[in-house]
């Protein structure tokens, strides 16, 4: 039954019985018709397949004849390459086994022949030396063979046949023992000669015999020749500048800088001019041997010169006196218990604005105006010294320097006319050894460098102190808008203008120095000592002096201490203007600036430090100077505004908005004949003010604008925006209490009193000053808009914001500020 089943649904699927699957005779008869039909079918497509492909047939008849040819061919081929190239090929390589050979025998007779060439010519070095230096002794001639022979191998030289056919009777040695012993002789012939010339002061021989000792092989010689030749006119010339120097200290404060500069310069034009002719006869690099020589000898005089400033100028007594000085002023000042005789000590001994910036001598000994001389000193020695140390870096180039720029890049002149801005793209430099282990640079660190940092120290911290010891108020100023204020803006005391004044003295000072690591010390210690003694000193006085504090509660603090706290507050806002003027001005890279103010050129940065990543590391050093001490005393002034707004500004704010709004009446019934009859009156004047407009720009100018005209720019501004803000935050309060008492007209009015009081409150301040109403605006629009527009406006709340200030619980209470709405 199973096995009908399965045939049936063959049969109704369509698919052929496969013999392997056959179980019965009949499924196997249907297996063996279904194999017999495939069979002729493929039997009918392959003879149909033949017989429309002939052309086939044809081509395979045509393939097989043409293999028969061309086995011809090749039989033929090879009998040819066999019989008859072979025997060419064997002729070929006997000619070219031939032409090597002959190759060969050609090479070594020239190799023969070039020797027996270089014996002869050196046959005739030998003999022209030895007679060139007899009789006749012409050292040029003589010189000149022997850099001829020179250039003949030494393996010629010393070899067996030259030792055969060079040595004659007058003449017997070997050539190599008689060119030896001719340049020996000659070099100390040339030597005794040259320092006959350098006594003499006999210049063309001195060009003579300088230039021959690179022909006989002695250029080590030469070198230290001329080395110790340069370096004898350097020191003499060092020692009359010492002396001119000793003579004029007295009174030329800068005649031992003239000096160390003198010698610096005379070094460069030493090196400048001489390395054409050094480079021309002893090679390109030859230079940095001399160079060398001279800056042992700038080691030794630069060193007399250091010392002798040193000790003429008492700099070690300076620098003690400098160390052990107390600062008792700034010290006391910060002191509480010392609060009274501090303020005492400034008040007797007031100090008229418009003086000179120069500073008395102090309490301790210590003269501010001859340690600023000793600063100027220092400076105008590390200035040519920095130059220098560039220079000799730069000339310091051998041969196998190759990362360090040639010498015609770099700058060459010392002095005053010097192209800087040629400097500005100076590669990389590197400090040779000599130079690093010199004494000159020891000695620069420890006389010249220690004393600048010490000295700088002090007198910044001490001009500070100073400062504030004279500081004085301007005079004239007052609350009271019916008074003509006398001083000049910006309000400040006279400690920032002097302290500022010396702050950009001593930073001009130090990068003039080029002394990248004594750069960026001074301004660490620069920040450090504005950041803690001048910003903390205004901070002391306006906590203990100048605290703008009511005697009485809800009274006005007394006019002196608001002007006062008012002015510091001023100090700290032009400090850091100053602060950033200063600093810019310095960053400024390019071409070389002209300071108006100072009338200085200023130079930029990377013109000042173009060695390594000095450059990139001072312009690191301003910017974090100038981010700190604006960072310190902008919080500090934010914090003195706080003040000003909460003892001054915030107890008077109440009153006037209360007073502005006593009569104003936004729930009764008679609005409009109360408007009507307001009208009335103000137009008889009966009433000077009668709206809430006129009554608040009353009372607010009467609070800000003494305030305002006191304050710099920046800072009225800030107090404004504080005042702003507390201003509508009371009035939004005062908005809010009408709710559920005001009729629609009274909505109105409202809506343009408030309107019109911001309009006067925001007057000559940013516009962005308007921001801090506009919850108050929204609570009046939303309370004026009419029923289809608030319908709409709630229809579509659901689908978009609409950038509202208040949540939608405000303004659902907002809508219900009129009465009788729900």
């Amino acid at each position: 039954m199973l096995d009908l089943m399965e045939r049936t649904e063959r049969r109704r699927s369509g698919r052929p019985t496969v013999v392997q699957n056959a179980r019965t005779a009949a499924e196997l008869m249907d297996a063996i018709h279904n194999l017999q039909r495939q069979q002729a079918a493929l039997t009918t497509q392959l003879e149909a397949s033949f017989a429309s492909n002939g052309t086939v047939s044809r081509q395979f008849a045509h393939l097989s004849l043409s293999r028969a040819q061309i086995g011809s061919v090749a039989i033929a081929a090879r009998s040819i390459g066999r019989n008859m190239l072979g025997e060419a090929s064997s002729a070929a390589k006997r000619i070219s086994e031939a032409v090597a050979q002959l190759d060969l025998e050609q090479t070594r007779v020239k190799a023969t022949l070039s020797v027996v060439e270089q014996v002869v010519e050196l046959k005739a070095c030998v003999l022209g030396v030895v007679g060139s230096m007899g009789a006749p002794q012409d050292w040029e001639t003589a010189a000149e063979y022997i850099s001829r022979a020179s250039k003949i191998p030494q393996e010629v030289i010393n070899s067996g046949f030259a030792a055969e056919v060079v040595p004659t009777a007058e003449v017997p040695d070997a050539p190599g023992i008689t060119l030896h012993n001719a340049a020996q002789s000659l070099s100390q012939l040339f030597s005794r000669e040259f320092e006959t010339a350098v006594d003499h002061g006999d210049g063309a021989s001195i060009t003579r015999f300088f230039k021959m000792f690179p022909l006989i092989g002695r250029s080590k010689e030469g070198l230290d020749a001329y080395g110790k030749y340069v370096c004898q006119g350097v020191a003499s010339r060092a020692r009359a500048s010492m002396q001119a120097a000793s003579v004029a200290a007295s009174h030329d404060s800068l005649a031992y800088p003239k000096a160390l500069t003198r010698l610096f310069e005379h070094i460069a034009q030493v090196v400048d001019s001489h390395t054409p002719l050094v480079e021309r006869h002893y090679g390109v690099g030859t230079m940095a041997k001399v160079v060398q020589r001279l800056h042992g000898e700038a080691d030794v005089q630069g060193g007399i010169i250091l010392d002798t400033w040193y000790d003429e100028r008492s700099i070690g007594r300076k620098l003690t006196d400098v160390k052990s000085y107390a600062f008792s002023f700034l010290v006391q000042s910060f002191l509480p218990s010392q609060k009274d005789s501090v303020s005492s000590g400034r008040t007797q001994s007031p100090s008229p604005r418009g003086q000179s910036k120069t500073l008395p001598q102090t309490d301790d000994g210590l003269d501010l105006r001859d340690l600023d001389q000793s600063l100027n000193e220092i400076s105008a020695m590390l200035m040519p010294w920095s130059l220098y140390f560039r220079f000799i870096s730069s000339r310091s180039v051998t041969l196998d320097s190759t990362d360090i720029a040639p010498p015609h890049l770099v700058h060459a002149s010392l002095g005053a006319n010097s192209d800087t801005n040629n400097r500005t793209n100076i590669p990389r430099l590197e400090v040779p050894p000599f130079l690093e282990d010199s004494n000159l640079p020891r000695k620069v660190s420890k006389i010249l460098l220690e004393p600048f940092s010490a000295f700088t120290t002090f007198f910044l911290r001490r001009s500070v102190e100073k400062a504030f010891q004279l500081d004085e108020f301007p005079q004239g100023l007052s609350l009271t808008l019916s008074k003509t204020l006398t001083a000049n803006p910006p309000y400040i005391t006279s400690a920032v203008d002097d302290v500022m004044y010396i702050v950009n003295q001593i930073l001009q000072r130090s990068l003039a120095t080029s002394q990248a690591a004594l750069v960026l010390a001074l301004l660490a210690t620069m920040s450090r000592v504005l950041g803690s003694d001048f910003i903390g000193m205004i901070q002391r006085k306006m906590r203990d002096e100048c605290y703008p504090k009511a005697a009485i509660q809800g009274a006005m603090p007394p006019e002196e201490k608001i002007i006062s706290f008012i002015t510091l507050a001023n100090n700290l806002d032009v400090s850091v203007d100053y602060i950033q003027r200063i600093v810019q001005s310095h960053l400024a890279d390019g071409a070389t600036r002209f300071d108006s103010e100072h009338g200085d050129a200023r130079t930029p940065l990377s013109s000042l430090f173009p060695m390594n990543d000095d450059s990139e590391n001072v312009r690191k050093a301003l910017v974090s100077l100038e981010a700190t001490l604006a960072g310190k005393a902008m919080d500090l002034n934010s914090d003195a505004l706080t003040v000003l707004f909460s003892q001054v500004v915030k107890p008077r704010i109440r009153p006037i908005l209360a007073d502005a709004f006593r009569d104003a009446e936004y729930s009764g019934p008679d609005d409009i004949t109360s408007d009507v009859r307001r009208s009335e009156e103000f137009a008889e004047g009966v009433n000077e003010l009668p709206s809430v407009k006129g009554r608040v720009r009353a009372g607010w100018e009467a609070l800000m604008d003494p305030l305002r005209r006191l304050l710099t720019d920046h800072n009225s501004q800030a107090l404004s925006k504080v005042a702003t803000a507390y201003f509508s935050n009371l009035l939004e309060r005062r908005i809010w209490t009408y709710r559920g008492r005001i009729t629609e007209l009274g909505a109105v009015n409202l809506e343009r009193d408030v309107v019109e009081t911001v309009s006067v409150i925001v007057s000559g301040q940013n516009f962005k000053s308007r921001e801090a109403f506009n919850r108050c605006l929204e609570v009046l629009t939303i309370m004026n808009m009419e029923e289809e527009e608030w319908d709409s406006w709630l229809s579509s709340e659901t689908s978009q914001d609409h950038g509202w200030v208040l949540d939608k619980d405000e303004r659902d209470r907002a809508r219900t500020m009129v009465a009788g709405r729900a």
